[in-house]
């Protein structure tokens, strides 16, 4: 894939330095990845009432999502993340579990980041969302 990383000068630049403002991607294969949420491979709910061990699971997840398409994280170009009853101090610990699941590499794709009053169940407390565009 090729992409262009945009953060320009009329808009302000990307809080923390955690996304990018604007990406353009081109490549042969868009990939579009389904919310993920907090469930292992066996369909078990990983760290029950843990917002940093579910926020960890999710990009696990997310990374495995976008490597069954043959993507890498350098493929993602945009992401939402929902966070159920989001304050100010869960995002270091939302980016620091995607960067631990994508071993240090953190993408920086254009990103949406939504508190939420609840997602399809309660116990799910992060959900992921994204799209890559492969070579």
């Amino acid at each position: 894939m090729s992409a262009e990383m945009i953060n320009p000068p009329t808009l302000a630049p990307p809080v923390m330095n955690l996304y990018t403002q604007v990406v353009a991607a081109t490549g042969t294969r868009f990939v579009a990845i389904a919310g993920q949420v907090a469930i292992d491979a066996e369909g078990q709910l990983v760290g029950p009432g843990d917002f940093a061990a579910q926020a960890e699971q999710v990009f696990r997840n997310l990374r495995a999502a976008l490597e069954a398409a043959g993507a890498t994280p350098a493929d993602l170009v945009k992401m939402t993340i929902h966070v159920v009853g989001h304050r100010p101090e869960m995002i270091d610990t939302v980016f620091t579990a995607g960067s631990k699941a994508f071993d240090g590499e953190w993408p920086l794709p254009a990103s949406t980041y939504l508190g939420v009053e609840s997602l399809g169940l309660p116990e799910w407390l992060i959900e992921v969302d994204g799209y890559a565009v492969i070579a």
